[in-house]
C-alpha cells in the first residue's frame, strides 16, 4: 500500500479497514466542479499576491481546466484509492504538470478547502431550489386562473367548514412555497462568505488576499473568523432545514391529492403520466408520484437529524466527524429538485373536477356560518345565541334530508321567526363564498387579488 499525499506523520501505511472508512472519494467526488473552481481561483490569488511564480500559475491553470474537461468527458475516472476529491485532483495535477503542481496548496488546508467547496455547492443548489420553487408558484398561479369559479368545500379537521373556491385553496399552497423561496434566497445571502484562507484554523502567515479569491468566486467577503470558519457547518443544516420544511409542504399538498383523487372524493384527476397501475388489479389507477412525494419527506427529515447529531458535541475547529456533513445533504438536495419538477409537472397536467367539487359543497351544511353572521348583523342576536339557534336550523335540515342552502323561508322561521326574508340568499354557497371579503379571505374579488399581488411578486423576483 502506498501512503498518501498528506501523511507526512505518519511511518507506516494504513490499515485496509482504516482506509475504507475514512475515504470520503465515493461521495465527495460530487464536488470536483467546486474543487476545481476553488483550486483555480486560489492559484489565481497566490500568483497576483507573488506567493507562486506567474508561470507556475499559468501551468496550474491549464492544468485544472483540463483536469475539469478529462472528468467531464470520463476520461479520468474519479475511482482510485485517493482519499478525497481534493487528494484526487492535487494529484492528477502534480502528474501532469510536476512540481508547479504541489505549490497549489501553499497557504490552504483541506479544511478551509473542504469547508469551500461544499460552501459553493450548498449556495448553487440553493438557488436551484429557488428557481424551481418559483416555477412551482407559477404553475398553482396558472391552475388558480382557471378555478376562481370552481366552488370547494373548504375543511377543518377533514370536515366540511364553509365554501371556499379551488383557486383560493391553490393560493394557500402558493403561498407556503412563498415563504420557502425567501427561506432559500435568505439562507443564500447569509452564507454568501468565503472560507478560503481560513487554512487550518487560525489563517496563514502566507501575504494572501482573501478578498481577491471571495470577489473571482462570487462571494459578497471573506468570512469573519477564521476558527469558526473551517468548523462551520450552519450552511449545511439551513440547507437541510429549508428542504425539509419545502417537503412538508409538498407532503400535504401530496396528502390532498391522494385523498382528492380516491374515488371517494373524486376531485382531481391525475394524468396517466403521473400514475402508475397495479400488478394484479386491472382497474386500479394509483397516485404514486404523490405517495413518493410524502414519504420522501420522511428521507429528508432524517438528514437533517443526522447532521445536527453529528454536529451537536464536536469541539472547535475541524473534526472527522464532519465528513459526515455531506451525503445528505447530496442526497436531500438531489430529493428536492426531482421533487420540486415532478411535482410541477403533475399540477399542470391534472384534471380538475369542477362538478364533483360542486357536489360536495351541498353536504356538510357549510354556509351554516352565514345563518348565525347574519342573525347577530340583522336580528342584533348575541352570537352564542344565534351559534345555538343555527344548530337547530341545521339539525331541522338533517331531519328533511337537505342542505341548509335548499331550506325554504318557512322552514328557517318555523326554528326562529327573528329570520328574515333575505337570509334564503345568503344561505346560497357561492353568495357564502363571496361574502368572504377580508383581507385574504376566500370571495373571488379577494382570490383575484392575491392572485395579482403574487404574480407581481413573481415577476419581481425574475
Amino acid at each position: 500500500m502506498s501512503k498518501k499525499i498528506a501523511s507526512a506523520r505518519i511511518s507506516e501505511t494504513s490499515s485496509q479497514l482504516l482506509q475504507e472508512l475514512n475515504n470520503s472519494l465515493p461521495f465527495d467526488k460530487v464536488l470536483y466542479r467546486e474543487d476545481i473552481e476553488g483550486s483555480r481561483a486560489h492559484a489565481f490569488m497566490l500568483a497576483e499576491q507573488g506567493i507562486i511564480s506567474r508561470e507556475d500559475y499559468e501551468e496550474i491553470e491549464q492544468g485544472l481546466v483540463e483536469i475539469y474537461e478529462e472528468i467531464s468527458r470520463g476520461e479520468y475516472l474519479l475511482d482510485g484509492d485517493d482519499e478525497d476529491i481534493h487528494m484526487a485532483i492535487e494529484g492528477r495535477l502534480t502528474q501532469k504538470i510536476g512540481d508547479a503542481g504541489k505549490r497549489l496548496h501553499t497557504a490552504r488546508s483541506r479544511n478551509d478547502q473542504v469547508a469551500l467547496d461544499f460552501r459553493l455547492f450548498v449556495q448553487k443548489n440553493t438557488m436551484v431550489i429557488a428557481d424551481l420553487l418559483l416555477e412551482n408558484i407559477e404553475t398553482f398561479i396558472r391552475v388558480a386562473n382557471q378555478n376562481i369559479d370552481t366552488l370547494l368545500p373548504g375543511m377543518t379537521h377533514l370536515q366540511h367548514a364553509q365554501p371556499i373556491n379551488f383557486a383560493y385553496h391553490m393560493m394557500a399552497y402558493a403561498s407556503m412555497f412563498k415563504r420557502d423561496y425567501e427561506r432559500f434566497v435568505s439562507s443564500y445571502e447569509r452564507n454568501n462568505y468565503s472560507p478560503i484562507g481560513c487554512a487550518a484554523l487560525a489563517g496563514t502567515p502566507h501575504p494572501i488576499s482573501r478578498k481577491i479569491t471571495a470577489e473571482r468566486l462570487g462571494f459578497k467577503e471573506p468570512t469573519l473568523n477564521c476558527l469558526d470558519t473551517v468548523s462551520d457547518r450552519d450552511f449545511a443544516l439551513e440547507i437541510l432545514f429549508n428542504i425539509s420544511t419545502m417537503m412538508m409542504h409538498i407532503s400535504r399538498l401530496s396528502e390532498e391529492l391522494i385523498i382528492w383523487s380516491s374515488s371517494e372524493f373524486g376531485f382531481v384527476q391525475l394524468s396517466d403520466k403521473h400514475a402508475t397501475g397495479s400488478s394484479i388489479m386491472p382497474q386500479k389507477k394509483n397516485p404514486d408520484i404523490p405517495e413518493l412525494l410524502r414519504g420522501k419527506t420522511g428521507r429528508v427529515n432524517g438528514n437533517l437529524i443526522s447532521l445536527f447529531t453529528v454536529m451537536k458535541g464536536l469541539t472547535l475547529a475541524y473534526n472527522k466527524d464532519m465528513q459526515e456533513d455531506k451525503e445528505g445533504v447530496f442526497d436531500s438536495v438531489k430529493t428536492a429538485k426531482l421533487s420540486l419538477q415532478v411535482l410541477n409537472e403533475m399540477i399542470d397536467e391534472m384534471r380538475v373536477r369542477e362538478d364533483k367539487m360542486g357536489e360536495a359543497c351541498m353536504i356538510g351544511h357549510l354556509s351554516a356560518t352565514d345563518l348565525a353572521d347574519y342573525l347577530v348583523k340583522e336580528a342584533g342576536i348575541p352570537f352564542r345565541d344565534a351559534y345555538h339557534i343555527t344548530g337547530s336550523v341545521v339539525n331541522l335540515a338533517e331531519d328533511k334530508g337537505l342542505d341548509i342552502s335548499q331550506l325554504s323561508l318557512e322552514d328557517l322561521q318555523s326554528v326562529d321567526i327573528r329570520i328574515g326574508e333575505g337570509v334564503v340568499e345568503l344561505l346560497d354557497n357561492r353568495a357564502s363564498m363571496n361574502a368572504r371579503q377580508s383581507e385574504g379571505g376566500t370571495s373571488t374579488i379577494r382570490t383575484r387579488e392575491q392572485i395579482e399581488r403574487l404574480t407581481q411578486w413573481v415577476e419581481l423576483q425574475r
